[in-house]
Protein backbone atom coordinates (compact mmCIF):
# COMPACT_ATOMS: atom_id res chain seq x y z
CA UNK A 1 0.00 0.00 0.00
CA UNK A 2 2.80 2.31 0.88
CA UNK A 3 4.49 1.63 -2.35
CA UNK A 4 1.38 2.01 -4.00
CA UNK A 5 1.03 5.83 -2.53
CA UNK A 6 4.89 6.72 -3.28
CA UNK A 7 4.47 5.51 -6.85
CA UNK A 8 1.20 7.55 -7.12
CA UNK A 9 2.66 10.34 -5.44
CA UNK A 10 5.76 10.33 -8.01
CA UNK A 11 3.57 10.49 -10.71
CA UNK A 12 1.91 13.25 -9.51
CA UNK A 13 4.93 15.71 -8.79
CA UNK A 14 6.52 14.03 -12.51
CA UNK A 15 3.38 14.88 -14.04
CA UNK A 16 2.97 18.64 -12.09
CA UNK A 17 6.92 19.40 -13.29
CA UNK A 18 6.36 18.31 -16.97
CA UNK A 19 3.26 20.32 -16.88
CA UNK A 20 4.90 23.32 -16.20
CA UNK A 21 8.23 22.96 -18.43
CA UNK A 22 5.56 22.90 -21.27
CA UNK A 23 3.92 25.51 -20.15
CA UNK A 24 7.04 27.60 -20.29
CA UNK A 25 8.31 26.17 -23.43
CA UNK A 26 4.69 27.42 -24.77
CA UNK A 27 4.92 30.91 -23.49
CA UNK A 28 8.36 31.41 -24.66
CA UNK A 29 7.30 30.32 -27.78
CA UNK A 30 3.93 32.51 -28.00
CA UNK A 31 5.61 35.82 -26.51
CA UNK A 32 7.04 36.75 -29.60
CA UNK A 33 3.96 36.77 -31.41
CA UNK A 34 2.16 38.11 -28.42
CA UNK A 35 5.12 41.49 -28.46
CA UNK A 36 4.67 41.77 -32.08
CA UNK A 37 0.70 41.98 -31.91
CA UNK A 38 0.98 44.06 -29.07
CA UNK A 39 3.71 46.77 -31.07
CA UNK A 40 0.97 46.93 -33.71
CA UNK A 41 -2.20 47.90 -31.88
CA UNK A 42 0.48 50.28 -28.92
CA UNK A 43 0.14 54.00 -29.35
CA UNK A 44 3.13 54.80 -31.43
CA UNK A 45 4.45 57.45 -28.64
CA UNK A 46 4.68 54.48 -26.58
CA UNK A 47 7.04 53.08 -28.89
CA UNK A 48 9.03 56.29 -30.04
CA UNK A 49 9.67 56.72 -25.96
CA UNK A 50 11.36 53.21 -25.82
CA UNK A 51 8.27 51.44 -23.45
CA UNK A 52 8.78 48.17 -22.91
CA UNK A 53 6.06 47.07 -21.24
CA UNK A 54 4.56 44.17 -21.65
CA UNK A 55 0.79 45.25 -20.58
CA UNK A 56 -0.92 48.46 -21.58
CA UNK A 57 -4.41 49.94 -22.31
CA UNK A 58 -2.77 53.24 -24.68
CA UNK A 59 -3.75 50.93 -27.39
CA UNK A 60 -4.81 52.50 -31.60
CA UNK A 61 -5.39 50.91 -34.53
CA UNK A 62 -3.73 53.88 -36.15
CA UNK A 63 -0.41 51.63 -37.44
CA UNK A 64 -2.71 48.89 -39.48
CA UNK A 65 -4.31 52.04 -41.19
CA UNK A 66 -1.83 53.74 -41.84
CA UNK A 67 -0.65 50.05 -43.45
CA UNK A 68 -3.79 49.96 -45.64
CA UNK A 69 -3.06 53.55 -46.76
CA UNK A 70 0.42 52.82 -47.79
CA UNK A 71 1.38 53.08 -51.27
CA UNK A 72 -2.42 53.35 -52.50
CA UNK A 73 -3.80 50.05 -51.10
CA UNK A 74 -0.48 48.08 -51.65
CA UNK A 75 -0.67 45.53 -49.27
CA UNK A 76 -3.71 44.07 -51.67
CA UNK A 77 -1.66 43.60 -54.45
CA UNK A 78 1.25 42.42 -51.81
CA UNK A 79 -0.84 39.68 -50.50
CA UNK A 80 -2.55 38.51 -54.19
CA UNK A 81 1.21 38.81 -55.33
CA UNK A 82 2.67 36.54 -52.63
CA UNK A 83 -0.51 34.20 -52.99
CA UNK A 84 -0.55 33.73 -56.67
CA UNK A 85 3.78 32.95 -56.22
CA UNK A 86 2.81 30.65 -53.47
CA UNK A 87 0.18 28.65 -54.91
CA UNK A 88 1.64 27.67 -58.07
CA UNK A 89 4.52 27.03 -56.65
CA UNK A 90 2.67 24.61 -54.15
CA UNK A 91 0.63 23.15 -56.86
CA UNK A 92 3.38 22.62 -58.78
CA UNK A 93 6.12 20.85 -56.40
CA UNK A 94 3.13 18.67 -55.00
CA UNK A 95 2.17 17.25 -58.52
CA UNK A 96 6.58 17.08 -59.82
CA UNK A 97 7.99 15.56 -56.75
CA UNK A 98 5.10 12.95 -56.27
CA UNK A 99 5.99 11.79 -59.68
CA UNK A 100 9.02 11.41 -58.99
CA UNK A 101 8.63 9.88 -55.63
CA UNK A 102 6.77 7.39 -57.11
CA UNK A 103 9.37 6.78 -60.04
CA UNK A 104 12.10 6.34 -57.55
CA UNK A 105 10.40 4.13 -54.87
CA UNK A 106 8.08 1.78 -57.27
CA UNK A 107 9.90 1.62 -60.78
CA UNK A 108 12.38 -0.33 -61.00
CA UNK A 109 15.08 1.11 -63.32
CA UNK A 110 18.79 0.51 -64.36
CA UNK A 111 20.51 2.73 -62.09
CA UNK A 112 17.82 4.10 -60.01
CA UNK A 113 20.20 4.29 -57.02
CA UNK A 114 22.67 5.84 -57.73
CA UNK A 115 20.58 7.94 -59.32
CA UNK A 116 18.14 8.78 -56.58
CA UNK A 117 21.69 8.88 -54.13
CA UNK A 118 23.24 11.48 -56.74
CA UNK A 119 19.69 13.41 -57.20
CA UNK A 120 19.94 13.33 -52.23
CA UNK A 121 23.86 15.03 -52.82
CA UNK A 122 22.71 17.92 -53.86
CA UNK A 123 20.36 18.71 -50.48
CA UNK A 124 24.15 19.41 -49.12
CA UNK A 125 24.84 22.08 -51.95
CA UNK A 126 23.77 25.67 -49.98
CA UNK A 127 21.47 27.84 -52.13
CA UNK A 128 23.76 30.85 -51.91
CA UNK A 129 26.15 29.00 -53.91
CA UNK A 130 23.65 28.45 -56.97
CA UNK A 131 22.33 32.23 -56.29
CA UNK A 132 24.53 33.83 -58.60
CA UNK A 133 24.28 31.23 -61.76
CA UNK A 134 20.83 31.15 -61.70
CA UNK A 135 20.48 35.02 -61.43
CA UNK A 136 22.68 35.23 -64.49
CA UNK A 137 20.81 32.58 -66.41
CA UNK A 138 16.91 34.23 -65.57
CA UNK A 139 18.88 37.50 -66.60
CA UNK A 140 19.40 35.95 -70.21
CA UNK A 141 16.45 34.10 -71.03
CA UNK A 142 14.54 37.50 -69.94
CA UNK A 143 13.11 36.45 -67.00
CA UNK A 144 13.85 38.70 -64.09
CA UNK A 145 11.65 40.96 -62.87
CA UNK A 146 8.54 38.43 -63.56
CA UNK A 147 7.20 35.11 -61.02
CA UNK A 148 8.82 32.81 -63.34
CA UNK A 149 11.98 32.62 -61.29
CA UNK A 150 10.10 32.37 -57.98
CA UNK A 151 7.90 29.05 -59.21
CA UNK A 152 9.81 27.09 -61.87
CA UNK A 153 12.70 26.35 -59.94
CA UNK A 154 10.86 24.87 -56.81
CA UNK A 155 8.35 22.92 -59.51
CA UNK A 156 11.03 21.79 -61.32
CA UNK A 157 13.28 20.37 -58.60
CA UNK A 158 12.30 20.08 -54.88
CA UNK A 159 15.01 17.20 -53.63
CA UNK A 160 13.39 17.51 -49.81
CA UNK A 161 10.24 16.85 -51.17
CA UNK A 162 11.24 13.87 -53.45
CA UNK A 163 13.23 12.43 -50.20
CA UNK A 164 10.12 12.98 -48.07
CA UNK A 165 7.50 11.73 -50.22
CA UNK A 166 9.83 8.76 -51.40
CA UNK A 167 9.48 7.48 -47.66
CA UNK A 168 5.76 7.33 -47.56
CA UNK A 169 5.35 5.92 -51.05
CA UNK A 170 8.21 3.10 -50.20
CA UNK A 171 5.82 1.84 -47.55
CA UNK A 172 3.08 1.14 -49.49
CA UNK A 173 2.55 -2.44 -50.10
CA UNK A 174 3.79 -3.80 -53.41
CA UNK A 175 0.60 -6.27 -53.18
CA UNK A 176 -1.89 -2.86 -54.10
CA UNK A 177 0.21 -2.27 -56.83
CA UNK A 178 -0.30 -5.65 -58.46
CA UNK A 179 -3.46 -5.53 -57.85
CA UNK A 180 -4.26 -2.71 -59.57
CA UNK A 181 -2.17 -3.69 -62.11
CA UNK A 182 -4.07 -6.71 -62.25
CA UNK A 183 -7.01 -4.36 -62.85
CA UNK A 184 -5.66 -2.90 -65.84
CA UNK A 185 -4.19 0.12 -64.04
CA UNK A 186 -1.02 1.70 -65.50
CA UNK A 187 1.58 3.16 -63.90
CA UNK A 188 -0.37 6.82 -64.30
CA UNK A 189 -3.35 4.69 -62.87
CA UNK A 190 -1.44 3.12 -59.87
CA UNK A 191 -0.04 6.67 -59.30
CA UNK A 192 -4.03 8.57 -59.28
CA UNK A 193 -5.89 6.65 -57.77
CA UNK A 194 -3.54 4.57 -55.20
CA UNK A 195 -0.61 6.49 -54.33
CA UNK A 196 -2.04 9.78 -54.65
CA UNK A 197 -5.04 8.44 -51.70
CA UNK A 198 -2.37 7.03 -49.45
CA UNK A 199 -0.10 9.49 -49.07
CA UNK A 200 -2.55 12.31 -48.70
CA UNK A 201 -0.68 13.43 -45.28
CA UNK A 202 2.18 13.73 -46.86
CA UNK A 203 1.56 15.84 -49.33
CA UNK A 204 -0.13 17.97 -47.18
CA UNK A 205 2.92 18.39 -44.48
CA UNK A 206 4.88 19.17 -48.09
CA UNK A 207 2.24 21.36 -49.57
CA UNK A 208 2.49 23.45 -45.90
CA UNK A 209 6.32 23.52 -45.69
CA UNK A 210 6.54 24.42 -49.21
CA UNK A 211 3.99 27.48 -48.96
CA UNK A 212 5.23 28.67 -45.86
CA UNK A 213 8.62 29.10 -47.25
CA UNK A 214 7.54 30.31 -50.65
CA UNK A 215 5.44 33.24 -48.78
CA UNK A 216 8.19 33.93 -46.85
CA UNK A 217 10.95 34.20 -49.58
CA UNK A 218 12.47 37.51 -49.15
CA UNK A 219 15.95 36.67 -50.60
CA UNK A 220 14.47 35.69 -53.85
CA UNK A 221 11.54 38.21 -54.03
CA UNK A 222 14.14 40.90 -53.27
CA UNK A 223 16.55 39.49 -56.07
CA UNK A 224 13.81 39.01 -59.18
CA UNK A 225 11.47 41.73 -58.29
CA UNK A 226 12.05 45.35 -58.95
CA UNK A 227 8.29 46.58 -60.27
CA UNK A 228 6.01 48.22 -57.54
CA UNK A 229 2.97 46.34 -59.06
CA UNK A 230 5.15 42.82 -58.54
CA UNK A 231 5.33 43.77 -54.26
CA UNK A 232 5.24 40.80 -52.32
CA UNK A 233 4.28 40.81 -48.54
CA UNK A 234 8.26 40.27 -47.46
CA UNK A 235 9.26 43.29 -50.12
CA UNK A 236 6.29 45.14 -48.52
CA UNK A 237 7.58 45.10 -45.05
CA UNK A 238 11.37 45.36 -46.00
CA UNK A 239 10.21 49.43 -47.74
CA UNK A 240 8.12 50.42 -44.49
CA UNK A 241 11.68 49.39 -42.45
CA UNK A 242 13.80 51.29 -45.27
CA UNK A 243 11.07 54.10 -45.93
CA UNK A 244 10.32 54.89 -41.95
CA UNK A 245 13.16 55.01 -39.86
CA UNK A 246 11.79 56.81 -37.05
CA UNK A 247 10.90 54.31 -34.02
CA UNK A 248 7.24 55.75 -34.51
CA UNK A 249 6.93 53.66 -37.33
CA UNK A 250 7.65 50.43 -36.10
CA UNK A 251 4.29 49.87 -35.45
CA UNK A 252 3.39 50.14 -39.12
CA UNK A 253 6.35 47.23 -39.29
CA UNK A 254 4.82 45.26 -36.46
CA UNK A 255 0.86 45.75 -38.03
CA UNK A 256 2.60 44.49 -41.72
CA UNK A 257 3.98 41.63 -40.27
CA UNK A 258 0.74 40.60 -37.89
CA UNK A 259 -1.03 40.89 -41.21
CA UNK A 260 1.71 38.90 -43.24
CA UNK A 261 0.82 35.50 -40.79
CA UNK A 262 -2.77 35.53 -41.28
CA UNK A 263 -2.97 33.70 -44.12
CA UNK A 264 -0.21 31.34 -43.20
CA UNK A 265 -2.39 30.80 -39.75
CA UNK A 266 -5.49 29.88 -41.98
CA UNK A 267 -3.79 27.73 -44.04
CA UNK A 268 -2.26 26.07 -41.66
CA UNK A 269 -5.56 25.35 -39.30
CA UNK A 270 -7.09 23.80 -42.53
CA UNK A 271 -4.58 21.49 -43.02
CA UNK A 272 -3.52 20.61 -38.89
CA UNK A 273 -5.29 17.39 -39.15
CA UNK A 274 -3.25 15.80 -42.27
CA UNK A 275 -0.04 18.09 -41.02
CA UNK A 276 0.06 16.29 -37.75
CA UNK A 277 -1.22 12.57 -39.45
CA UNK A 278 1.70 13.26 -41.81
CA UNK A 279 4.71 13.74 -39.06
CA UNK A 280 3.25 11.38 -37.09
CA UNK A 281 2.84 8.51 -39.56
CA UNK A 282 5.29 7.03 -41.52
CA UNK A 283 3.13 6.51 -44.83
CA UNK A 284 0.16 4.02 -44.30
CA UNK A 285 -2.43 3.64 -41.09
Amino acid sequence: MRKLRRATKRKIIETVIISVIVMIAALLCIFPFYWMILNSIKNPDLINQGSAAIFTTDLTWDSYKAVFEYGDGLLWRAYLNSFIIAAIQTVGTLFTSSLAAFAFAKIRFKGSKPIFGLFISTLMIPGQVTMLPLFMMFAKIGWTNSFLPLIVPGVMINTYGVFMLRSFIVSIPSGLLEAAEIDGCGWFGKYFKIVLRLIKPALVTLGLFTFIGSWNNYMGHLIYLSDESLTTIPLLIAGLKETHMTGANWGRIMAASTLSIVPIAIVYLACQKYFVQGIATTGMK
